[in-house]
């Protein structure tokens, strides 16, 4: 038997679209929600296998979503679907950003990382952050201040707490992504932090935490480390 070479060849319950509307989208898998997305295949070829081929290239839906354009652009994808894809990941993550951001309490560095999840994963470099909190820990807003590795980043303490002065914070929170998926942190990242923690003392702006997001593996559960629960607030 062979594997129909269309989405038309399929029986109607089977196609992508259709299964959609009648179960919920719950019920496809992500082969078939891309498919949806590329809408056409190629010759020899469905959008559900031009799908199923794109996820096997890139390992899960996460390094899809976090994929430079160009990147998606293969066989069976061109500028146009790429765009879609791009687009389609994009709003996912900005949904689930502002889901997220209903002012939450930021009192324990898992909620802070759940904040700032899905940013992380979409970026490619290095992005330092800067999480602005009341006297309650709820979230003011977030501030991008610098990108790309902090080892080779001047990072003045002037670019960090000036939002938290101009927003009127009472604390502010560090964070920022390691790209290569490990949140050890760095001896750039142990300087850096201890650095900001004096000079928030000066300006009587709290820094509370650092966190570092990462991804999870079966051997790594937990996508981030706290500096302040590894201890480095302890004499600074």
């Amino acid at each position: 038997m062979t594997t129909p070479q269309r989405i038309s060849d399929l029986q109607l319950a089977e196609r992508p679209r259709e299964r959609l509307a009648e179960h919920g989208p719950d019920a496809l898998r992500n082969g078939e929600l891309l498919a949806i997305l590329l809408r056409t295949g190629i010759r020899g070829a469905s959008a559900v296998a031009v799908a199923d081929t794109l996820l096997q290239r890139f390992g899960s839906l996460e390094a899809l979503a976090r994929a430079p354009f160009d990147d998606l652009r293969t066989k069976g994808i061109g500028r146009d679907k790429a765009a879609a894809l791009k687009a389609a990941f994009t709003l996912a993550r900005r949904l689930a950003g502002e889901l997220r951001r209903e002012s939450p309490v930021l009192d324990h560095p898992e909620a802070v990382a759940v904040l700032l999840r899905d940013d992380a994963m979409a970026a490619s470099v290095e992005r330092l952050q800067v999480v602005l909190v009341n006297t309650r820990r709820r979230l003011i807003r977030i501030d991008l201040v610098a990108e790309g590795l902090l080892d080779q980043l001047l990072v003045h303490a002037r670019e960090v707490f000036r939002p938290a002065i101009s927003a009127n914070a009472h604390a502010l929170i560090l964070a920022h992504n390691h790209p290569s998926g490990d949140p050890t942190p760095s001896e750039a990242d142990i300087r850096v932090t201890r650095d900001l923690i004096r000079a928030g003392q000066l300006l009587k702006i709290e820094v509370l935490d650092h966190l570092i997001i990462g991804r999870r593996t079966e051997s790594r559960p937990r996508d981030y480390c706290s500096l302040r629960e590894l201890g480095y607030w302890a004499g600074h």
